[in-house]
């Protein structure tokens, strides 16, 4: 773990009150500034597939995605109220163990949830936002797969259930080529730059999600991804730990060189590369997660990032025991 300086002014209030006492502008501080209480996100699985599997632009999808396409906690949808109510229900009650607010967003997580018959893709929008108990929807998808029929929609939707929201996440991981080439990615970083531009003029908030620990990546690499991200109109950030998952290509290749495909193989590693990065990142962009869940079952490493209030606790005292917040280092564009 890098040394870090105890600078004298470390038990001080943070620099934004309205974090809610943590170094970071995370989601939970971000819905109780807007709403008054924390919107827990129920995952939902509709049904649909990504072009890195259909056959599009491959058949094997991602070298870390499950089977379960990234969804693995999510409950099924289809096209009739009662299944989305089922699957809605079904998915709120797996929080049961949290104690949860009235307000909740409807998060459509496994596969592309843009790649699909634009009829379809209504039709499940639409019954997320009529239930009145869901703030708004956030929709994992990837930004070569949003033609404009979809944002026809997208616009349409936004209009007639304002205030509502309807907020797109897109899955860059990576700004550099050759991890993009390896991840089977698909498509080039300016097809990401210019999608972000697009929304942004729609007035559609982006989530960006990035891994952190892909093979070959240094910590400067990463550093250099939050500054790239934190000079484009982009609203709110995933960090991701690189998880290897049973059954991937990733953890074929984890099997063959553990040091080289397990960059973290202590949570002291992860906070290493993980301070910086926040430390680089706008001070207004939303932090949505930090470190990232994955199934136990099939989780082969790390295996320490399974207990994640342990990381979270980790990372928070940290940060606050040496002056580390999210902004600390960022600076604007001349």
């Amino acid at each position: 773990m890098q040394k870090r300086s105890n600078p004298s002014n470390c038990n001080k209030n943070l620099p934004y009150k309205n974090w809610h006492g943590k170094p970071y502008y995370s989601l939970d501080a971000y819905c109780k500034n807007t709403y008054g209480e924390k919107l827990y996100k129920v995952a939902l699985d509709a049904g649909l597939t990504c072009p890195n599997r259909d056959g599009r632009l491959g058949t094997k999808g991602c070298i870390f995605c499950s089977a379960g396409g990234s969804g693995d906690f999510a409950a099924p949808v289809r096209d009739t109220a009662a299944a989305f109510e089922h699957a809605f229900l079904q998915s709120k009650n797996s929080l049961s163990g949290k104690k949860t607010g009235q307000k909740f967003i409807a998060y459509f997580q496994a596969y592309t949830n843009t790649y699909g018959p634009v009829s379809y893709l209504e039709k499940i929008y639409r019954f997320a936002l009529e239930e009145p108990s869901i703030a708004g929807i956030s929709i994992a998808t990837r930004p070569d797969c949003l033609p404009a029929s979809v944002m026809t929609l997208l616009r349409q939707l936004k209009r007639e259930y304002f205030p509502k929201f309807i907020w797109l996440e897109l899955g860059l991981q990576t700004i550099f080529e050759s991890s993009a080439v390896l991840i089977r990615r698909g498509y080039p970083l300016s097809c990401f730059e210019e999608t972000v531009y697009m929304l942004h003029e729609e007035n559609i908030p982006v989530i960006t999600h990035m891994i952190l620990g892909l093979p070959g990546e240094t910590k400067e690499n990463n550093i250099s991804s939050m500054e790239y991200l934190s000079q484009k109109p982009i609203w709110g950030v995933k960090l991701q730990l690189l998880h290897i998952l049973r059954g991937t290509d990733l953890a074929s290749l984890y099997e063959k060189d553990p040091l080289l495909y397990g960059s973290y193989q202590t949570l002291e590693l992860y906070l290493d590369t993980l301070i910086p990065c926040l430390e680089h990142l706008r001070p207004d962009m939303v932090i949505h997660r930090v470190t990232g869940d994955a199934p136990k079952k099939l989780l082969l490493a790390p295996c320490w990032s399974s207990n994640k209030r342990l990381v979270l606790n980790t990372l928070h005292g940290q940060m606050k025991k040496y002056g580390s917040f999210q902004g600390k280092h960022w600076k604007a564009a001349p």
